[in-house]
């Protein structure tokens, strides 16, 4: 909702969220770097800035991409055009992905170390191809309402399957690539069209089949580009060679050293460039397909403007406060000494910049939603912020020890295929999308520093090789943590609010039962005069007959087992005489009532002889019922009741 109060809560959770990035720097660049940056002020209202976009943002994303990506799936659904969602779903893949900021860092750096046989263009094409057919694999996967770890695990296997033809200087890229093609507008929508399909297709759950999409978007491009890299290592020869350095690309097409009126112009057309897509596929579906306005389409510009500003103003900040810190800090870390705090930058790193992630925060939101509370938005977030940092430092590891990726990769697929089996299944899906939302605005550019310039500084290293691989191992190790969550959470039995609610209620239920029918009793045994504390359950059976039958139903009820009885006078009318009944208000009492208080497991006993013996089921005149009692004092029981309770 839009008002001011959303506004201040998001950014309180945006500052929070900023805390460990401004702790981890501080603490590396003051106790192990002991240097204070030149440009700390910059750096200081960077942060203020990237805080305030990120708020600006989200509050964008809640009143615009959410509500017009649900709605536009919910449409699709009900005008029940399969080709047009595929069509749909192809172009919202593509048309993101090809202008995507981190798809351009690494097709750029890819370019440059590749001795000419990559080619930037061709190569985010390859890559956005990719995207639009996973989009469309994975909505026909809700529509056909298959389970997506089948998909997924089928998925690996061809990527394993395509490793082993690849040539090595390609895997890295791919894997990485895997990692950055779902941007922080991107990943918003998709999960708008999966939640929105799910929610509106007759037996689908958002929670298992909603989520899934972006999974599908982070696995096809490693199999793509494989693909796209053994054509061109067999047809293309080199046309020149690289000049590797540890430059950072940041999510503008040119970075600016100062932030001035036309960077700030130019950084917001640049935003505006990769929204741009995404708004005309949805203005010309709604309007041109679908048929309908946008419902409240003023409050919609508005939450699309607002997330054009809060990326735009988190680029500026990162660009004022962390990257170029980054970049001299990755640089200064790779010439040391040690390895030990490699992989401890590596890991702090990984971990701060993942809880900064806006793509990160919108997911976990909609996850706490669907699943009615059962999953906590920052549990989650913690849980794929440490799997990502372990899968950061992992990837250092690699490229200092100088192992193979693909070893890495199996076996943490291997892991993921594992899991897949434990973890509930409420947490699958969202566990695949989780690798896919890791890596982007906030953390490529790091990363891809890091790990370039680790296989630029190490000796035996190559940056094409070994450079590439850290954001896919930012992206396989989140699934496996947040599984593990599920598996965690399915194991401490956290519930949903309605969950909660709903077991509340059966509590209440069984304890009232519990007290109705097995209140603590006092008893008489064989008529002494010593009372006994006893749990049984008990019933009162009343027996209506005419006088002149009480003694015939007294037999009949001590025969069945009865040890005492009430007797009261009874006056009873039959449906004849209720139209009349004030001439028969002061009529003598009639009738005997019985009332005996017996065991319940007896009830059926007495009842059934009592009517056998008056004949009350046939022609013979009477009523019999029983109904349970509590807090039952001062019965008479035999022993043999006691014996056989």
């Amino acid at each position: 909702m839009l008002n001011i109060n959303s506004l201040i809560q998001l950014l309180k959770e945006s500052f929070r969220d900023l805390l460990p990035i401004v702790l981890v720097i501080l603490f590396f660049q003051l106790a192990i770097i002991q240097s204070i940056p030149e440009n700390w002020l910059s750096t200081a209202i960077g942060l203020v800035i990237v805080g305030v976009g990120l708020a600006i943002f989200l509050l964008g994303l809640e009143v615009g991409i959410f509500p017009v990506g649900e709605k536009l799936a919910s449409d699709f659904a009900h005008k029940g055009s399969t080709f047009w969602i595929i069509i749909f779903a192809f172009l919202i893949g593509f048309g993101t992905t090809i202008a995507e900021p981190a798809l351009y860092v690494i097709a750029v750096k890819a370019a440059q170390i590749s001795s000419g046989r990559i080619d930037e263009t061709v190569l985010r094409l390859v890559v956005a191809l990719s995207v639009g057919f996973a989009i469309v694999l994975g909505v026909y996967r809700i529509i056909k309402g298959h389970q997506v770890h089948y998909y997924i695990i089928s998925g690996y296997l061809l990527v394993v399957a395509t490793t082993a033809f690849a040539p090595h200087e390609i895997v890295g890229l791919a894997y990485d690539l895997g990692g950055v093609t779902t941007s922080t507008v991107t990943v918003p929508l998709v999960a708008a069209l999966g939640i929105g399909l799910a929610s509106t297709i007759k037996g689908r759950n958002p929670v298992l089949d909603g989520f899934g999409l972006i999974a599908f978007a982070s696995l096809t491009p490693m199999i793509f580009v494989q693909l796209y890299g053994i054509v061109v290592y067999e047809l293309i020869e080199p046309v020149k060679a690289a000049v590797v350095d540890i430059e950072i690309i940041t999510a503008e097409a040119v970075a600016h050293s100062e932030i001035t009126f036309l960077s700030l112009t130019m950084g917001l057309l640049y935003v505006l460039k990769d929204v741009f897509p995404i708004l005309a596929v949805i203005f010309f579906f709604q309007y041109f397909i679908i048929k309908k306005p946008i419902k409240d389409i003023k409050t919609v510009l508005i939450g699309f403007g607002l997330v054009i500003l809060g990326l735009d103003a988190f680029i500026v900040g990162l660009e004022m406060g962390l990257f170029p810190l980054g970049e001299t800090m990755a640089q200064q870390l790779t010439q040391g000494s040690s390895n030990v705090i490699i992989y401890v930058f590596a890991f702090s790193i990984g971990f701060s910049t993942t809880m900064a992630e806006p793509a990160l925060s919108a997911i976990a939101k909609k996850a706490k939603e669907i699943s009615d509370g059962k999953i906590n938005d920052f549990v989650l977030r913690i849980f794929v912020a440490f799997g990502v940092a372990v899968g950061i430092a992992l990837g250092a590891f690699r490229i200092v020890d100088g192992g193979h990726i693909v070893y890495y990769i199996i076996v943490g697929y291997a892991f993921v295929i594992a899991l897949t089996f434990i973890a509930p299944k409420y947490i699958i899906a969202i566990a695949y999308d989780s690798g896919g939302v890791t890596t982007s605005t906030v953390t490529v550019p790091l990363v891809a520093a890091l790990g370039l310039g680790l296989a630029t500084n190490i000796s035996g290293r190559d940056p094409l090789v070994d450079g590439f691989g850290l954001i896919a191992f930012a992206s396989l190790f989140p699934m496996i943590t947040v599984m593990l969550y599920g598996v965690i959470t399915d194991r401490l039995g956290i519930k949903g609010i309605q969950e909660k609610e709903k077991a509340h209620i059966a509590e209440l239920r069984h304890a009232i039962e519990d007290a109705n029918n097995m209140a603590l009793t006092t008893v008489n045994i064989d008529a002494t005069n010593k009372r006994h504390s006893y749990e049984m359950r008990f019933s009162s059976v009343h027996i209506i007959v005419p006088h002149h039958k009480k003694e015939r139903a007294l037999i009949a009820a001590k025969e069945a087992g009865a040890t005492g009885v009430t007797i009261m006078n009874a006056h009873g009318m039959g449906l004849e005489e209720m139209d009349n009944f004030y001439n028969r208000l002061e009529a003598d009492n009639t009738d005997a009532n019985l009332m005996f208080l017996i065991p319940t497991r007896d009830v059926d006993e007495v009842i059934k002889h009592v009517m056998h013996k008056l004949d009350i089921v046939n022609e013979g005149a009477g009523i019999a019922y029983a109904y349970p009692v509590t807090h039952l004092k001062g019965i008479s029981l035999k022993s043999e009741h006691l014996l056989f309770a």
